[in-house]
Parts: C-alpha cells; sequence; structure tokens
C-alpha cells in the first residue's frame, strides 16, 4: 500500500472519528449548569425558556423534586443572573439548595443561599401544602381550559422507553405533564380522583375485586389517602367503591359500566345512581360491563366524542349479548354510536389478560389524541386510525408503540390522569 492510500485513510478515520465524537456531544444529556447556562442566555425565547425549564424538572423529579407547571408557566429571566434565577426555583418550589445540587446547577457552592432556604422553610413548615387544583387555577389558561397529563413516578422508571416515547409526543405539542409520587402502580387512572365538569375533584374507595386474595396485587394496591396527601390533593371522598377507569364525563353525562353494581354489594342499584349523580353532576349512563374483562372498565369499550356521540368498539364484532344491551343503552339515551375498528386472539402464554388490540382507550387531551398501535400479526392499527382521525378532524392524531404496558392490561388512559383547570 502507498505512503498516499495509507494517508488517505488515516486521514478519513480521523475525519469519521471526529463526527461519531460531535454526534456524542450533541446526543449526550446536557448537565444542569449547561441548562441554566442556556436558560439565561440573550437569545433563548420564552418558549425555549420553558423548555428548558420543563428538562431541568425532569432531572430534578429522579432524585423527587421538580418544579411546577405554574412556576414554568409564569417564568421569565427578566435580565436575572444564573445565581438569582437558582435561589428563586429553589424557593417557589420548596428545593433544599445543597452543596451537591448547588454544584450540580452552577458548578459552584453558595451556603448564603441555604441560610436563605432555610429561613424560609422554618416559616411555611406549618402551612397547609399547596394544591394541585389550587396550582392550575392560579396559572395563565387560554381558550377557556387547559390540561395537564400526570402519570405515576413508576411508569417513567418501570418502562423508560415508553415512558420517553409518550412524554417526547407531549413535548412536540406542548402539553405539560408531571409524576404523581406515594404511588404503587402505574394505572393512576384508577386511583385519583375523578374530575366534575365543573372542576370538582371526587375520590372514590379504590378496593376492586380483582385485586383482591392475591398478594401480588394486594401489595401494588395505591393507597388513595397517601397519595392525595403527597400531592397536595384535597378531594371530596365518597365511600362508593369505583375506579376512575370506568367513569367518563362530557359535561352533564357520565358512563359508568354495570360492575359498580357488583364492586358495591348491599346498596341498591336506583339509590347508588343517585349518588353518583349528585357527586358527579351528571346523568348517570349504565352500559354492560364485557363478561370476559377482569376489570369491568368503561374506557376499554367506549368513549365520549361529545355528549350525545360516543365511539366504541365495533358492535358487529361484539358477543351479542353486550351488543344487545348496548344498543338498547343507545336507544334509551338517544346517543349515536361510531363504530371503531378492534380485534382479538393476540396470544402472549405470559401476559394473558393483555390488552393488544383495544383502540378506544387512547389518551385525550387538550387538541391532541394519541392512539396505541400494536404491529402484531392481526392489527387493524391503519383501519383504526383512519377511523379515529375521520372522528376527530380537528384534532391532532399521534399514534404510539405502547405494547409493552398493554400486554400488563392497560393502555394509555389507563396509565395517564389528566387535570383540567378552567377560566
Amino acid at each position: 500500500m502507498s505512503v498516499e492510500s495509507i494517508l488517505s485513510i488515516t486521514a478519513s478515520l480521523i475525519a469519521i472519528g471526529g463526527l461519531v465524537y460531535a454526534g456524542y456531544q450533541r446526543c449526550k444529556k446536557k448537565s444542569l449548569s449547561t441548562l441554566m447556562t442556556e436558560l439565561v442566555a440573550k437569545n433563548t425565547s420564552v418558549k425555549g425558556q420553558q423548555a428548558i425549564l420543563q428538562k431541568i424538572s425532569r432531572n430534578l423529579y429522579l432524585s423527587g423534586k421538580g418544579l411546577s407547571i405554574g412556576y414554568i408557566r409564569n417564568f421569565s429571566v427578566s435580565g436575572r443572573s444564573k445565581e438569582v434565577i437558582f435561589q428563586d426555583i429553589c424557593l417557589k418550589n420548596n428545593i433544599e439548595p445543597t452543596v451537591e445540587l448547588c454544584k450540580r446547577m452552577l458548578t459552584y457552592d453558595v451556603p448564603s443561599f441555604r441560610a436563605k432556604w432555610n429561613e424560609q422553610h422554618i416559616e411555611n413548615i406549618n402551612k397547609p401544602a399547596q394544591s394541585m387544583t389550587q396550582l392550575l387555577v392560579e396559572q395563565p389558561i387560554t381558550n377557556g381550559k387547559r390540561q395537564i397529563v400526570y402519570l405515576s413516578a413508576l411508569f417513567q422508571e418501570k418502562y423508560p422507553e415508553t415512558y420517553k416515547r409518550l412524554t417526547d409526543i407531549l413535548d412536540k405539542h406542548n402539553v405539560g405533564y408531571a409524576l404523581l409520587k406515594a404511588t404503587r402502580d402505574i394505572w393512576c387512572r384508577d386511583y385519583m380522583p375523578v374530575q366534575t365538569a365543573s372542576g370538582k375533584l371526587i375520590q372514590f374507595k379504590y378496593d376492586p375485586s380483582y385485586l383482591k386474595n392475591n398478594e401480588k396485587y394486594e401489595a401494588s394496591r395505591s393507597n388513595v389517602c397517601e397519595v392525595c396527601k403527597a400531592n397536595g390533593i384535597k378531594p371530596t371522598f365518597s365511600d362508593i367503591n369505583l375506579d376512575g377507569g370506568n367513569v367518563l364525563i362530557c359535561g352533564n353525562r357520565a358512563i359508568i359500566s354495570d360492575r359498580v353494581f357488583s364492586e358495591n354489594p348491599g346498596r341498591k342499584e336506583e339509590d347508588l345512581k343517585a349518588e353518583l349523580s349528585r357527586l358527579l353532576e351528571a346523568e348517570i349512563i349504565i352500559i354492560p360491563a364485557q363478561k370476559d374483562d377482569f376489570t369491568g372498565h368503561a374506557d376499554g369499550m367506549v368513549r365520549f366524542v361529545n355528549c350525545d356521540t360516543i365511539l366504541g368498539n365495533d358492535r358487529a364484532e361484539e358477543f351479542k349479548y353486550w351488543r344487545e344491551k348496548m344498543d338498547k343503552v343507545i336507544s334509551t339515551y338517544h346517543l349515536q354510536y361510531i363504530d371503531v375498528p378492534f380485534f382479538y386472539g393476540y396470544k402472549d402464554k405470559a401476559h394473558p389478560e393483555h390488552a393488544i388490540g383495544i383502540y378506544v382507550n387512547y389518551l385525550e387531551v387538550e387538541n391532541l389524541i394519541v392512539v396505541p398501535v400494536f404491529g402484531v400479526p392481526g392489527n387493524k392499527d391503519a383501519e383504526a386510525v383512519v377511523k379515529i382521525k375521520e372522528i376527530f378532524p380537528d384534532k391532532i392524531v399521534e399514534t404510539i408503540d405502547y405494547n409493552e404496558v398493554a400486554l400488563e392490561g392497560g393502555l394509555l388512559n389507563c396509565t395517564t390522569w389528566t387535570l383540567n383547570s378552567f377560566q
């Protein structure tokens, strides 16, 4: 081989190495101090500042801390230095400026910040925690309503890749999200309060029959009182045993499956409906539960399009007993029903109670709908997505691979809790 060839190959390898290193530097997760520098840069827009604060907050969540949604939405640099902003972040989000955190955020320690934080912390230690509802109400609202998506902190730990896929979509469409503390499983829709059309939070008893007589399931059942307390939520408590996934609300109407009756033995059905109507401030529409669905939740069967229209699993593919009962409900309440494709038949011996094949358990938040697609033999992904886009022509429809969660028996609506704030 000639000298020229060797030199040429060497130069090429050096160039490739430089490109790989540059790519690594771009992809490498930015440090908190780098993010702080970008935050105060003169050329960073307000939207850019909020995006950077969200990244800082997600980084801090890994150590049990985080910035409030309200703080991020109201933030403005206003010519302040990194030190002043760091102190403001700590004081307004109740984050102790430890030596380690100072070095991570600023690269050096500032003992005077701890003295200031300790002084404020002592003054506020006996004050009641601010609720999530208060945090939302105090923040600026556009178009009359704003929604935040909450997920269990365990979701990020157990399914980091799926968590990233979902939060990347939320980031893309500027949808706010946060993590819930003190949870024992990822199915936060079921144990979090149900929000009425007027904004009230109703916390039902969370003691589903399908979690009983199994030590593993019993241990994973979240304690609703602990979760509410840890996250500053102050709901109205009810002794009715009802999962949040079995409640769908649109204005002054609510859909609940008849599983609610067997979950509350000893209560007369009419009395139970009357109390649910009072609590939820809505007309209660009872639909038949699927016999082969161990949860009996409504959100795996139907969803509201508007108060007079629902979409649901294609009735032509459903069992006759369910179709006939459902058609009676549709007629009684003068509802329009739009059939959406779904499919049975996917087999997984390790996960016999999986949710693969159900498209209606999507996430709907603000102007965005995130639909699960499965990519397995026999899927109806294309047909389902086309149908949902037809039903919601004015909404943005995104798709997501959620299979590792679906194998455990739930999908997007099951693993998210959306909180509304009204102007």
